[in-house]
C-alpha cells in the first residue's frame, strides 16, 4: 500500500500531478517526458500511463534503485541518477516535465528553473510543485513566531523534510519568464485545515522511518523504514474529501503549505 496517499499533503501533490495529465493531456499522448526527482517512483505508474517515454531521475541512488524494482513492470520507464542543476539531457528534449518538491532541496532553485526551460522543449509543459515560503501559522507555529525574531529555524514543521529553505511563488514565476517559460496555471496546495492535520507529527515520522528522510544523496539506508508500493489505500477517499473542503476554503489565500505551478516554454 501506498500509505504516503493517505497524508492530505503528499495526496493534493499527487492529485495536482493527476488532473494537469488529465488536463493538458487530453486526447494526446507526451512523446517525452522527464520526472525530474523521482525519488521512491511513487507517480510514474500515472505519468507513464501518459506519455510514450518515461525518464525518471533523481541524484539518490538508493531511491532510483528501489524505484526501478517498483516500477519493473513499466516497460516506456527508465531509470538514471542526474543533477538537477545540471541535467545530462541535450536541450529541448521534453515535450512533457514534472518535478514535485524537488527544488527546496537543490540549494539554487533559481539554477533548477534554468535548467527546466533549457531541456524543455518550445510548447513543452512542466507541473512543478514546492513547499512555499509563506505557510499557515496553523502548519508551524514556532517558526512562524521566530520568523519575527531570527532568520534561526527549527528542523520540524515547514522545515522539515530536509527543507533548508521555502520558495517564494513570486521569484518562482520571475524565474520562469527570466528562462522563457510562461505561468499557464498556479494553484495553492494545502491549506490551514490541511496543514493544522499534519502539524510537526508527519516530520516526525518521516525521519524516524522514512529511508531517504532528508531527501539527499549519500544517506545509509536504515533498518527500519517505509517503502510505499503502488497499490492505493481505501481510505483515501476520505482524505480526497478532506483536501476538498480544504481547498473550498482557503484557495484564494495567500497561505499554504505547497503551491503548484503548470509552465509552458514559449
Amino acid at each position: 500500500m501506498n500509505y504516503k496517499l493517505l497524508f492530505p499533503t503528499y495526496r493534493n501533490r499527487y492529485l495536482f500531478v493527476r488532473e494537469n495529465l488529465a488536463d493538458f493531456g487530453t486526447n494526446k499522448t507526451f512523446n517525452k517526458t522527464l520526472n525530474l526527482g523521482t525519488g521512491e517512483g511513487d507517480y510514474d505508474p500515472m505519468i507513464a500511463a501518459r506519455t510514450k517515454e518515461l525518464i525518471s531521475c533523481d541524484i539518490n541512488e538508493n531511491d532510483i534503485r528501489f524505484a526501478q524494482q517498483l516500477n519493473a513492470h513499466l516497460d516506456n520507464t527508465s531509470y538514471q541518477t542526474d543533477d538537477a542543476l545540471q541535467l545530462s539531457f541535450p536541450d529541448n528534449t521534453f515535450d512533457l516535465l514534472v518535478s514535485v518538491d524537488v527544488m527546496e532541496h537543490v540549494g539554487q532553485p533559481e539554477r533548477m528553473t534554468e535548467e527546466i526551460g533549457r531541456v524543455l522543449r518550445p510548447g513543452g509543459i512542466a507541473f512543478i510543485s514546492f513547499p512555499q515560503l509563506f505557510f499557515p501559522w496553523t502548519y508551524d507555529p514556532i517558526n512562524r513566531i521566530l520568523s519575527n525574531f531570527t532568520d534561526k529555524k527549527i528542523a520540524q514543521g515547514a522545515y522539515a523534510f530536509g527543507h533548508e529553505y521555502l520558495i517564494n511563488g513570486e521569484e518562482f514565476r520571475a524565474w520562469a519568464e527570466k528562462n522563457g517559460m510562461e505561468v499557464l496555471k498556479e494553484k495553492n496546495l494545502s491549506g490551514y485545515l490541511t496543514a493544522a492535520s499534519e502539524v510537526y507529527w508527519t516530520g516526525i515520522i518521516q525521519r524516524i522511518f522514512k529511508d531517504n528522510a532528508g531527501n539527499v544523496s549519500g544517506q545509509e539506508e536504515k533498518k527500519v523504514k517505509l517503502r510505499p508500493s503502488t497499490n492505493e489505500p481505501g481510505l483515501v477517499a476520505l482524505t480526497d474529501a478532506f483536501i476538498k473542503l480544504d481547498y473550498a476554503l482557503f484557495k484564494n489565500s495567500k497561505y499554504s503549505v505547497g503551491k503548484g505551478f503548470v509552465v509552458r516554454k514559449r
